[in-house]
């Protein structure tokens, strides 16, 4: 496999590879290589979640979604952790691993740790510059519906949603 590469970003890199599938003629196919990135979803009592309303430029306006960032150098854990307290404002007294994810492995090789968080303790919120977002504490099972209607269509978030409510029982 041979690459080009075409950008490069603050979250990965833009390339042309060469892709060689056996009985087929060779293409070039555009990949974002990613660095990753974690998410979470924190729980501030059994029943009760922190979701975000974050605007999201690409999105057109804000939406729903749990706190999640880039690695960044930092392990996943540490990411989870970070994002946590800069986004809303809590500090993982325990972190748990749910499941690691592709984005959208048709472009680019993004994974996703997805985690939730418990035994939180508040500190104080360090947003971005370019961040803007509102903590919004809801009931698990509301954020449940909220994912069955579409209203959280963030693929991670819906995602670590139903995995974090599956791994405390709530869902089969």
């Amino acid at each position: 496999m041979s690459a080009r590469l075409i950008h490069r970003g603050r979250a990965g890199d833009l390339q042309a590879e060469r892709v060689d599938l056996p009985g087929k003629e060779p293409f070039e196919l555009e990949i974002f290589r990613h660095v990753g990135a974690s998410a979470v979803v924190p729980f501030e009592d059994e029943n009760t979640v922190l979701l975000i309303r974050q605007y999201r430029h690409a999105a057109g306006g804000t939406i729903w979604e749990i706190p999640a960032g880039k690695l960044d150098g930092d392990s996943p854990e540490v990411c989870a952790a970070k994002e946590l307290e800069e986004e809303a404002g809590r500090r993982p007294g325990r972190l748990e691993h749910l499941i690691t994810i592709f984005t959208t492995p048709g472009f680019t090789d993004e994974r996703i740790h997805l985690f939730a968080a418990f035994d939180l303790e508040t500190v104080e919120q360090r947003l971005e510059e370019h961040e803007v977002i509102e903590v919004v504490p809801t009931s698990l099972e509301r954020a449940l519906e909220l994912v069955w209607s579409g209203e959280i269509s963030d693929a991670k978030s819906a995602l670590a949603l139903l995995h974090a409510a599956r791994h405390l029982g709530r869902l089969g």
